[in-house]
């Protein structure tokens, strides 16, 4: 059976019609998949327990999750469960897989309850499956008792009857109260109200900085065309060979494609950015911005 997420009703009625395996021919397969790896055993197996996975993945739709995604995930853990079956230790194949499903479904649902991580630790999970049943019972069981207990009270009670830490169930329940909103989200009624990402300070550079610094850029980039046009044309190609390329040449490389020494190199380039920082002092630009 293809788990490829298209779920349908003809899906289920084909899980729903699948073969009853008995015991000695569920060890059979197992056996077979273990020892041989036989894949015809192993698709029997799976599919013979393939109704198990859905009627396990129904269980989660109240969390909003798509019924074909859960069923993926159940079939995902039942192929782990098969696969890390051990048929000697007498236990039925369909026993050992709920533990599997269940982990599986269970570790979908928290992943996408909401784009803020709801947690992974053990501790975590029992809350997030139990916390609202437990609560809503030991609020009834308080109410039959004529009591009534404030937040602080019942999370305690929670907390000891999930067996977690009080700070887990606090911080749960805050992530559970709150849900994911759109920063699209308008926050009046009417159409005319500010969106929500309206709010949000932006860290980038206001539009007055801006102009002021492409102006400043401007002035440099004429400044330094001023510059480089006072030099002869072996010192233009050796300042933009040294200063203006992303990876700056050596003076040996340079000296190589020119036929003059490194030293040579080196004498004809200070030579320029003296040249050069006479015709900037003139303009009054920073020397040092351009040349470091």
């Amino acid at each position: 059976m293809a788990l490829d997420g298209s779920y349908n009703t003809d899906m289920s009625r084909a899980a729903m019609q699948a073969e009853l395996l008995d015991a000695e021919t569920e060890r059979t397969l197992a056996y077979a998949w273990r020892d041989q790896r036989c894949e015809q055993s192993l698709h029997r197996l799976i599919t013979a327990y393939m109704r198990l996975a859905i009627s396990m993945a129904a269980k989660y739709r109240r969390y909003g999750a798509p019924m074909n995604d859960l069923i993926q995930e159940a079939g995902l853990g039942l192929m782990k469960a098969a696969d890390k079956f051990d048929p000697d230790r007498g236990v039925r194949f369909s026993t050992y897989a709920v533990w599997w499903i269940k982990a599986s479904i269970q570790d979908y649902v928290m992943r996408n309850w909401s784009m803020v991580r709801t947690g992974s630790t053990s501790s975590q999970k029992s809350l997030f499956f139990n916390m609202r049943r437990v609560q809503a019972r030991l609020e009834r069981e308080a109410m039959s008792r004529g009591e009534e207990l404030d937040r602080h009270q019942l999370r305690e009670m929670i907390a000891i009857e999930v067996g977690v830490p009080l700070r887990d169930v606090e911080m749960m329940e805050g992530r559970l109260s709150g849900t994911d909103f759109s920063l699209n989200a308008t926050q009046a009624a009417d159409e005319d109200g500010r969106e929500w990402i309206d709010t949000i300070e932006d860290e980038g550079k206001r539009g007055d900085e801006l102009v002021e610094d492409d102006r400043d850029r401007t002035t440099l980039r004429n400044w330094l065309a001023g510059a480089m046009s006072n030099l002869n044309e072996r010192e233009r190609f050796i300042v933009a060979e040294r200063k203006l390329r992303d990876e700056a040449r050596t003076l040996e490389s340079l000296g190589e494609e020119l036929s003059l020494s490194k030293e040579r190199v080196r004498q004809i380039e200070a030579a320029a950015f003296q040249k050069m920082r006479k015709f900037l002092e003139k303009q009054g630009g920073e020397v040092q911005s351009l040349l470091a």
